[in-house]
């Protein structure tokens, strides 16, 4: 860290995916959301730490690994259809290498895909041996990355909280799971969708977390008023401190109209060798279900707004990356500076992102933060990136204030998980956990095959609770997707508590639906037991 920093960096990136393992389908379309974020998101952000931690460049980052995410990432099932998903994809490229033979403006882009897929290829199947979190974890290990968690299946707790033993559950399984394979809780804990709830903060601390984060207006409206805005945590009656998220900085990463991934020079990410080419130049790549899709090979660049767009050229995006991460630098510089005068310690700006705008929707984006560490260190720049958990090192006490009840997303109040498209999901969680939670609670033991299916029951809840349904639901995009899959699981979850009330439980069925849903293998169904029974 600079001995005197004009202020300090905090970058967090969120990494969550839905739980999309389909065991029962040989290919299953929506599994590729999370092949695709192997291969354009979670390598590529490996390799930029990689190269940083190689070339000795000092950085800090701070990702929240969501539960769901990490159990496919440990799910040899997902591994081995992860390995099959790039080789065909590798397959294409090659292909496409040859048909753009006598189009030399595309031939550069080919040939960095080809480069970059075989690099990537080669780290998941030969260094991780399939499994991205051991890099992640290695990491964690040399003081680079501190690693958090959210909630078991990213439910969303505001509104599961009408059920105040539904955050609990959502809370204690994640810390359970992330300890299992990180070998000790996390410090930190990001609230699914930054969805925060006043009193939640008990339930973290019952759980030893010493921080979370809130969109911005959930701490500049605390009570009373923060003396430094979201330039600074502050700490909740109980002492567990809250981030606030930067918008400025974050506006200037994220937003498609006013910031970086907008540039004419970037990659454009919905011009997709999927649905440019012809059926038998992409053959067989669609098979087996023939559909068109991304496949992750673009071609061309923004170019501007026009539906005509210019080849992509990678050096020139590269270069532009570099160019934007010093804008980004200068920026906090000036932005710092502007409130240091009014601060008793070195401003802190804190930027919250999704981990998938880095590489899958802006693929640049690797790129940047490899330049943001590289030319704040080259350059001297003076400001210290820094992890919570060493910030508040640091400075341990912050001023006491109590959040107010937020989210980010549309409205910042919790619209997008609670409208017209997606209101009818609660009643069948909350009578969904009354059932669980009445079961959990008796104090009799029950056999094995009974305490499968009970435990079993749990997962089924869990997953029916994932903010990720109503999520889709409301943007619409995969509503049928969404409203099936909740079902599903509702309807698993019904049959089992079923099958143990009228103790007929059908092992067969049962086995099944262990290794379909067969994520968080030491959940224990008393999580949702009654508190105080």
């Amino acid at each position: 860290m600079t001995p005197s920093p004009k202020g300090f960096l905090s970058l967090v990136l969120h990494c969550h995916l839905p739980y999309v393992r389909h065991p029962e389908h040989e290919y299953f379309l929506e599994e590729n959301w999370y092949y695709e974020a192997l291969f354009e998101t979670y390598l590529p952000l490996l390799a930029t730490f990689e190269r940083l931690e190689r070339e000795g460049i000092p950085f800090q980052a701070t990702l929240s690994v969501s539960p769901t995410l990490l159990s496919m990432c440990l799910d040899p099932l997902l591994q081995r259809r992860a390995l099959r998903y790039v080789d065909q994809l590798l397959a294409l490229a090659e292909k496409e290498e040859k048909r753009v033979r006598k189009e030399p403006a595309f031939q550069p882009v080919v040939r960095m895909y080809l480069q970059k897929l075989g690099d990537y290829r080669e780290r998941f199947k030969d260094q991780y041996h399939g499994n991205i979190a051991e890099g992640f974890k290695a990491l964690r290990e040399k003081g680079r990355l501190e690693i958090i968690t959210c909630a078991a299946t990213h439910g969303y707790l505001p509104l599961l909280g009408i059920r105040e033993g539904a955050v609990r559950a959502q809370v204690e399984a994640a810390l359970k799971f992330h300890e299992s394979f990180f070998g000790e809780k996390p410090s930190g804990f990001w609230l699914p969708e930054c969805g925060y709830q006043p009193g939640h903060e008990e339930i973290l601390k019952d759980h030893g977390i010493k921080y979370f984060f809130v969109e911005s207006h959930g701490l500049l409206q605390a009570t009373p008023r923060p003396r430094f805005g979201t330039f600074a945590p502050i700490q909740c009656p109980n002492g567990i401190a809250v981030f606030g998220r930067d918008l400025e900085s974050s506006k200037q990463v994220w937003s498609s109209k006013e910031g970086y991934p907008g540039d004419p020079d970037y990659r454009e990410f919905y011009r997709d060798v999927g649905y440019d080419l012809g059926e038998g130049e992409l053959h067989p790549y669609l098979r087996p279900e023939g559909l068109r899709r991304f496949t992750g090979l673009k071609y061309y660049r923004v170019t501007g707004e026009t539906r005509e767009k210019q080849p992509y050229d990678p050096a020139r995006a590269v270069q532009k990356a570099g160019e934007h991460a010093g804008d980004f630098l200068s920026r906090r510089e000036k932005q710092m500076g502007e409130v240091a005068r009014w601060m008793e310690r070195p401003p802190l700006v804190c930027s919250l992102y999704d981990a998938e705008l880095f590489g899958h929707w802006w693929y640049e984006g690797p790129d940047f933060l490899y330049y943001l560490f590289e030319r704040n260190h080259r350059e001297g720049r003076g400001l210290a990136f820094v992890t919570p958990s060493a910030y508040l090192g640091h400075f341990p006490q912050s001023q006491a204030c109590q959040p107010a009840f937020s989210s980010w997303g549309l409205g910042g109040y919790s619209e997008f998980w609670l409208n017209e498209t997606n209101d009818w999901i609660y009643p069948h969680l909350n009578k969904a956990y009354d059932e669980l939670s009445a079961l959990a609670s008796r104090p009799v033991s029950v056999d094995n095959l009974t305490e499968r299916a009970l435990h079993q029951a749990t997962r089924e809840l869990l997953l029916a609770q994932a903010s990720d349904w109503a999520f889709m639901m409301k943007a619409g995009n995969y509503r049928d997707y969404a409203e099936r899959g909740l079902k599903v699981h509702l309807v698993r979850f019904h049959q089992l508590v079923r099958q143990v009330r009228n103790q007929k439980i059908d092992p067969k069925f049962l086995s099944d639906l262990e290794e379909k849903d067969n994520l968080f293998p030491g959940i224990h169904y008393r999580l949702f037991k009654t508190p105080g029974k």
